[in-house]
């Protein structure tokens, strides 16, 4: 087989170490938002700004659940919906979700983790590695599972959410079942037209998402608070005692519907995900005076509908609709479904781009999409992979209500993910004892447990993509983790240690060529294998060299004054590191211009960067099973050059090589 061909100076971070933002698009990592840094000083205009903005990215998702969620729900009842308490049961175990998962856990717990204002399942990933204090193989398995579970969501929600509103249209008055032939063609077109655009960055219509997803939430509201008159004896939903009476009822059925009433809660994960973009204030308001006030009236309305007229029971969303509003209703739907989308998309990206500078995945190729903002970015192969997963679900499941059957599990998975990883941070971090520390995780440990078993049931209706999906991913990451601490370790056998080479230098120089030649390498401590070859093969050293390693920090971002770190090892020699945060794109030359006011001076023109290019081989007899051997081959075949992805200036590269067998 013909070997990959990776290089020298990948990111040193490709081992178990650090870091899920939802929607890391609007506002870059270099330049985060001054709530990030601080929620004081922005004043009121800003705070609110702020939090309609969140409202836009954060919020999207657990927004578009009334479509779907109540009709899921009273569906899987033994009444079918149609009896009181299965009315009464439902909104009440709905309420009580939106107030135990999203306002207990997320909104006043899980926030008070934050990884220096980032949150996330990576974020969270590694500020437990860092509160523990060493490389935890099961931290690193846990934040590895989550991401994994994130891309399930990143494909399901789409399709569900767009699906969903999209079949508002053979709710529509005066056009009966015109429309629904169309339905599925319509949903897809939609999706590519959103994945298309991609490319070209949201820089300039994420603006409108805050405003539009404020006047969905609105609009939920003033449904809800239209019908909630209806039967306003729905108010008896608020007690606790209808949704535990109604579970009863229905045995072991109840304990089934709590995986459709868990769709109520799909996308709380964001409010934690997406704290380093808008701040922990501004999304806590958002959710406490705007969202959840929002939410509840929608719900506690299409349970007062469903009461006074039982057949509504089948499509209680569009069922509440006037005549008169709904297709100004169903156009906004749309929009909201669509920003909702947008949000995952771009989540996506983000996530992509924090696993590839943790090392979980190999290098990609990472497209900044504005000028200004460096957070806007794109990732091709995550896009082109996420629009043909999509398409697959709709040509597969066609309607939101054999989708609803695979939605779910993956976001109940992430959520106990990081529930789990919640605990290293409380225990070693925030140093709670033992007892203390059980007692305040084991209830968000024993609902999401309740909720992931639930979701776990729907397995033969759909369940089992998201699962399926997130072991390949798994697989994936664990095989490119693995092969490359096998591959560095390999390298590092047979590597000569740097001093023991300045030594060997020293007593027998080379010929000296003029300028600064700079090394990449991710082991500062042994000979690049381009300087080895350099000397084997050309038998010249520069007047200058630099030993430049590139590292991953289990934080955000690094102040630009930490950036760099020169360390002289003799007049011929210099070990340069420059550190980034997970959430950052690495830059090298930028990086280097920093190095010149510290005393590192050299023309860029003049300077010749080295990769070391090996090229894997598979072997049967060591390392990894032989079709693992070739995935990971696979995989850094595939990987981006390296040259991108630091931003070195492709007429300066040197790349010379080895083969090395895994």
């Amino acid at each position: 087989m013909v070997g990959a061909a990776p290089r020298d100076g990948q990111n040193s971070a490709a081992a178990p170490s650090n870091t899920d933002p939802r929607a890391g698009a609007e506002i870059g990592p270099e330049h985060p938002h001054p709530a990030a840094a601080g929620e004081g000083g922005h004043g009121r205009s800003g705070f609110w700004a702020l939090m309609i903005g969140a409202i836009g990215v954060v919020f999207g998702d657990i927004g578009t659940s009334p479509l779907y969620a109540m009709r899921e729900a009273l569906a899987h009842s033994r009444s079918g919906g149609a009896a009181e308490l299965a009315v009464l049961g439902v909104v009440s175990l709905v309420f009580w979700a939106l107030i135990l998962v999203v306002t207990i856990k997320y909104v006043t717990f899980l926030m008070r983790a934050d990884n220096k204002g980032e949150g996330g399942t990576l974020a969270l990933m590694a500020l437990a590695q860092h509160a523990v204090g060493r490389r935890s193989a099961v931290i690193f398995l846990l934040g590895v599972c989550g991401a994994a579970l994130f891309y399930g969501d990143g494909i399901i929600t789409p399709a569900v959410s767009v699906l969903s509103a999209v079949e508002g249209l053979g709710k529509a008055p005066g056009v009966g079942s015109t429309f629904d032939p169309f339905i599925l063609p319509i949903a897809a077109g939609i999706l590519i037209g959103l994945f298309l655009v991609q490319a070209r960055g949201t820089g300039s219509v994420a603006k409108l998402f805050g405003p539009l997803t404020t006047l969905w939430f609105l609009t939920l509201a003033g449904l809800g608070l239209y019908h909630i008159f209806d039967d306003i004896s729905i108010l008896r939903a608020l007690s606790p005692w209808y949704g535990v009476a109604f579970l009863i009822d229905n045995g072991f059925l109840g304990f089934v519907i709590l995986g459709s009433v868990f769709l109520a809660v799909t996308g709380a994960e964001a409010l934690y995900a997406d704290m380093g973009h808008f701040g922990k204030a501004p999304i806590r308001a958002g959710w406490l005076f705007i969202v959840l006030p929002c939410l509840t009236l929608n719900y506690f309305g299409q349970g007062a509908l469903v009461l006074a007229e039982p057949e509504t029971r089948l499509d209680p969303f569009w069922s509440m609709i006037p005549e008169i509003a709904y297709w100004p209703v169903f156009g906004l739907a749309t929009m909201a479904t669509v920003i909702a989308s947008q949000a995952v998309i771009t989540g996506a990206f983000s996530v992509t781009q924090q696993a590839v500078q943790l090392g979980l995945l190999p290098r990609l190729d990472i497209r900044n999409t504005s000028e200004s903002q460096a957070g806007q970015i794109y990732v091709p192969s995550v896009n082109s992979a996420l629009m043909v997963g999509v398409l697959f679900l709709l040509a597969l499941f066609q309607t939101s209500s054999n989708l609803a059957a695979a939605y779910g599990i993956a976001v109940t998975g992430a959520m106990f993910v990081d529930s789990l990883l919640a605990w290293f941070v409380i225990r070693h971090l925030w140093k709670w004892r033992t007892p203390v520390a059980i007692v305040a995780m084991t209830p968000f440990v024993l609902i999401d447990l309740v909720f992931m078993t639930s979701n776990l049931l729907k397995i033969p209706q759909g369940a089992w993509f998201p699962l399926v999906l997130g072991v390949g991913l798994l697989l994936l990451m664990w095989t490119w983790v693995r092969g490359t601490q096998i591959l560095t370790a390999k390298t590092r056998k047979d590597s000569l240690p740097l001093n023991d080479l300045i030594e060997m230098l020293r007593a027998r120089p080379p010929h000296r060529a003029p300028g600064t030649a700079i090394f990449l390498t991710s082991d500062p401590d042994v000979a690049p294998v381009a300087l080895m070859h350099n000397l084997k093969h050309n038998k010249v050293l520069h007047e200058k060299n630099v030993i430049l390693t590139v590292r991953t920090l289990d934080q955000p971002r690094v102040r630009e004054a930490d950036r760099v770190v020169i360390e002289p090892i003799n007049e011929d020699f210099k070990r340069l590191t420059i550190s980034y945060g997970f959430m950052e794109t690495p830059n090298v030359p930028k990086a280097l211009g920093v190095c010149r006011k510290q005393g590192l001076k050299f023309d860029i023109m003049a300077t010749s960067f080295f990769l070391g290019r090996r090229s894997v081989i598979p072997s049967a007899q060591q390392g990894m099973p032989l079709w693992q051997d070739r995935l990971f081959i696979f995989l850094m075949r595939n990987a981006a050059n390296p040259t991108d992805f630091f931003r070195i200036p492709p007429g300066r590269v040197v790349e010379l090589g080895t083969q090395v067998s895994v």
